[in-house]
């Protein structure tokens, strides 16, 4: 091969490589900024899915803790009902012994005598047995609810009439208790029938 041969070959060589050199740099750039837009578009689509997923997690994320609060509130409100449950289980049969009560307390008011002065029942063994079964009664959390002098209050006491107070201080307050009331745990069982000072 000849000097101009080479030389021909060569200045062709050249333009191929600027030809080709310009035809992928446009190629090129175009190329990027096809692959920027994807990449772009890759993102936002990720960042929209992670919002979704993120959504998605805050709403369940919610109802569990409103189902725990409401499975928590319900634990407690149950615990409580079966508390007091226990403590007034006894109350039904506590009210029918009242009465039991009620009638001890008379006959030791007005024990029966006999004509020659002597005392049917021994005054001492029906205060014996009265003490025993208060006590009995006591012990299962029965208290009396204080009546006569106290301050006239719906809340334990039913009123059954008004009367004149006989002094200034004893208006609005109990002046006579026709019937005990009591309490079992705290819990009103039976109101103190009572008469009130106007």
């Amino acid at each position: 091969m000849s000097k101009e041969d080479k030389s021909g070959k060569k200045d062709h060589m050249d333009e191929s490589v600027i030809n080709t050199d310009d035809g992928q740099g446009t190629e090129l750039h175009s190329e990027k900024s096809h692959s920027k837009k994807d990449k772009k578009h890759k993102t936002d689509s990720q960042e929209e899915l992670v919002r979704q997923w993120q959504a998605k997690c805050d709403e369940l994320n919610d109802k569990y803790l409103r189902i725990y609060s409401e499975f928590d509130n319900y634990r407690k409100r149950t615990q409580k009902e079966r508390i007091e449950f226990s403590k007034t289980a006894s109350e039904e049969i506590i009210l029918s012994l009242l009465p039991v009560m009620d009638d001890l307390e008379r006959a030791l008011t007005s024990t029966l005598k006999t004509g020659d002065n002597m005392e049917v029942i021994p005054k001492e063994g029906l205060q014996l047995i009265y003490q025993k079964f208060k006590g009995l009664l006591a012990q299962k959390g029965l208290e009396v609810i204080p009546a006569i002098g106290e301050d006239f209050s719906v809340d334990f006491h039913d009123a059954l009439t008004n009367i004149p107070a006989p002094s200034e201080d004893m208006k609005g307050k109990v002046v006579d208790e026709v019937e005990k009331g009591y309490k079992l745990n705290g819990k009103v069982i039976r109101y103190s029938k009572v008469v009130v000072g106007n």
